[in-house]
């Protein structure tokens, strides 16, 4: 299926589409300044970010360890565990062991837990400032703060192979010769913990985190499997195990094999068992919170499409940080997971990281009788005024969504048991820096942590460009190009909605079925430098009671149309307000008082055409805002040209009102 072909049946399916922005009119004259858009896409991809991408969070002091969290700081003991065939990555010589790590020079095997309390745990210059502390303060806005405590290390009675075969379905065929590839990591590990610490240790601390010598094998299955070696036969003996009987290659968990060596490391999990290479310390600290995975397998078909990929920390968003997913094999974790996506607003509103009243509940069913909300959403990574919103959920009494199949189109959100929209804005600071992109996201999401994705999902990001990102992930060792699934997470690199017109994204989504318009109005900065978009939603279903009205006064020209100029024209909203916004989860009343205007634009004049950064405007009743319309003069035009702009009340479409801006060449 082509992907045209493929993203109209999405669409279809789905009963929801995007508006393209209008076309300009005019004669034909080059592309100038007047074509800049408002707010320009420019999501970078996960594999060209460095440190020097991380922006701080204005006004935040959130890695300072001495700063106290206003309800809780967990309290975590750090198990470190060695094996009698793996020791320490930390603790052998710089770029030594066959991954090509440590990157630093050695500790010593006494001080490597220490060492890594310190690293998840206090600013330094080898975790460039950053801590796991850190990363909860802000998602928490303070609320919630980490401390790591030190334990071992320890040895443990098996080798690593027996833990680290069993944990991927099938592997135990690939267990040596005389040995049971059946152990369990923790029950050991917790054992010699005990035996040295008292037998109620664990009671003294909130979580425990077991980092075991070695690496995750999600780390390194594909970087030293299929990435290093062009078939399962060609991995060599040193990637091998020690049964000369045995191949050298192993299961894992997304395709069929990966080098021994790979397959042999013990998977991460929401236990808290963690590798060297891990970056995935968050991700696994918010499992302890009872919200579960929201990702897939973007490796084997059929695909399922991810839910809301590198915008949230519980699907890949886990892998952000410098140089991308393919970077984190790197020992200490520097890299690629060194620094995951913030928590979405569903996972801060069910977890209470979030206050009520930074958060707007609207209901879908009492937009109806209400009418259009407007509000404006600040970056969520922010730190917030008391008055600040950010985030809106729009509640749905029933998902109305037509029904599609996961196995048959990989863009589909699974059965239509979703129970609410959320509108947030990205903005690349603090832990959001490794996002690809800043603008809104756009998401449903469900109550439950179920299936019906394909895979285990809640949250299921709308892509304001579903089309295949068309890029390559790796390049095999023959030299020949893979390209990345149309599953994979970054295909939600260029996701996120932007204000404008020509922006490379799109500025409003219908869903049809569950009877929504959604609007992205415009993009603003405060003093420092804080993102926040002014959002529209309202209901197909019906305009509210406000009697809806527009005016436009002529426009006036800021100077010759020749390279360039705009027309400035006054809109005012002539409606009035009404009602009382009975219906919502919450009092709406302040957020019912305007209107949002489709706009269009056309000029006369041989030579001359106009292009409008904003096909939209809002304006609250009985207030005024200002349109602006580009519009430039070839070489020989007219001496003079008529714009003329038109704007429709979206409520309201009988309500309309036209005006014009005489412009000379």
């Amino acid at each position: 299926m082509t992907f045209f072909v493929r993203l109209l049946a999405v669409l279809l399916a789905t009963s929801s589409f995007f508006v393209v922005p209008p076309a300009t009119s005019g004669g034909a004259v080059g592309a100038l300044a007047i074509d800049d858009p408002l707010d320009p896409q420019r999501w970078q991809d996960q594999q060209d970010m460095t440190w020097a991408d991380y922006r701080p969070v204005p006004g935040a002091t959130w890695a300072d360890p001495a700063r106290v969290p206003t309800q809780r700081r967990l309290k975590i003991a750090l198990v470190a565990v060695d094996f009698s065939d793996q020791a320490f990555v930390i603790t052998q010589p710089k770029q030594g062991d066959p991954f090509g790590n440590p990157q630093i020079d050695p500790i010593a095997r006494a001080n490597v837990a220490q060492f890594y309390a310190s690293f998840w745990g206090t600013p330094s210059t080898l975790n460039h400032g950053h801590t796991v502390n850190e990363y909860w303060m802000e998602q928490t806005n303070g609320r919630i703060g980490v401390t790591f405590t030190p334990f071992g290390p320890y040895r443990m009675p098996r080798p690593l192979y027996e833990y680290g075969l069993n944990d991927i379905g099938g592997q135990q065929a690939n267990c040596p010769a005389g040995h049971t590839c059946n152990g369990s990591l923790e029950p050991d590990a917790d054992a010699l913990w005990r035996a040295a610490a008292g037998s109620n240790i664990a009671a003294q601390f909130d979580l425990v985190l077991r980092i075991y010598a070695g690496y995750d094998e999600t780390s390194v299955w594909q970087e030293f499997g299929e990435m290093k070696f062009q078939t399962r036969e060609s991995v060599p003996d040193s990637w091998g195990p020690p049964d000369p009987n045995l191949p050298n290659w192993a299961p894992t968990r997304y395709v069929p094999w990966t080098s021994w060596r790979a397959g042999a490391q013990l998977w991460g999990s929401s236990s808290m068992r963690q590798g060297e290479s891990s970056g995935t310390i968050t991700h696994e600290i918010v499992h302890t919170f009872g919200i579960a995975d929201n990702n897939n397998n973007p490796y084997a078909q059929p695909y399922h499409r991810v839910g809301s990929g590198p915008w949230d920390v519980m699907d890949r968003g886990s892998f952000n940080g410098p140089g991308g997913p393919h970077m984190r094999w790197v020992v200490p974790a520097t890299m690629g997971a060194a620094m995951p996506a913030g928590q979405t607003l569903r996972s801060k509103t069910k977890l209470g990281h979030i206050a009520e009243a930074q958060v707007l509940r609207i209901s879908r069913d009492a937009l109806a009788s209400t009418g259009m909300i407007v509000a404006t959403v600040k970056a969520r990574s922010a730190i917030p005024n008391p008055t600040d919103l950010q985030g809106m959920r729009v509640e749905l009494s029933q998902d109305r969504t037509p029904a599609c199949s996961t196995n048959t189109n990989p863009l589909c959100a699974g059965s239509s048991v979703y129970n609410f929209y959320s509108v947030e804005t990205v903005q690349r600071i603090g832990a959001d820096s490794f996002t690809p992109d800043n603008g809104v996201l756009l998401a449903k999401n469900k109550n439950a942590e179920t299936s019906t994705c394909g895979y285990l999902c809640f949250t299921w990001v709308i892509d304001a460009n579903p089309q295949d990102i068309n890029r390559v992930d790796f390049t095999r060792p023959d030299g020949t190009p893979v390209m990345r699934s149309i599953a994979d997470y970054r295909q939600l690199n260029d996701a996120l909605f932007h204000a404008g017109t020509n922006s490379g994204s799109q500025y409003e989504f219908v869903d049809s079925a569950n009877r929504l318009h959604f609007y992205i109005l415009s993009r603003s900065t405060d003093a420092n430098g804080v993102l926040s978009y002014r959002m529209g939603v309202r209901s197909l279903d019906g305009r509210g009671p406000q009697p809806r009205g527009v005016s436009l006064t002529a426009g006036q020209p800021s100077g010759p149309a020749t390279p360039g100029a705009t027309c400035t024209f006054p809109l005012r909203n002539t409606g009035t307000a009404a009602g009382n916004g009975s219906g919502h989860p919450e009092n709406v009343q302040a957020y019912l008082n305007s209107d949002v205007y489709r706009l269009t634009a056309s000029v006369t004049g041989t030579g001359y055409r106009v292009v409008l950064p904003n096909a939209l405007a809002s304006a609250s009743f009985g207030n005024t805002t200002n349109v602006t319309v580009n519009v430039a003069a070839a070489t020989g035009a007219a001496a003079t040209g008529t714009v003329t702009l038109r704007a429709t009340s979206e409520s309201d479409p009988s309500k309309t009102a036209t005006a014009t801006c005489a412009v000379t060449r």
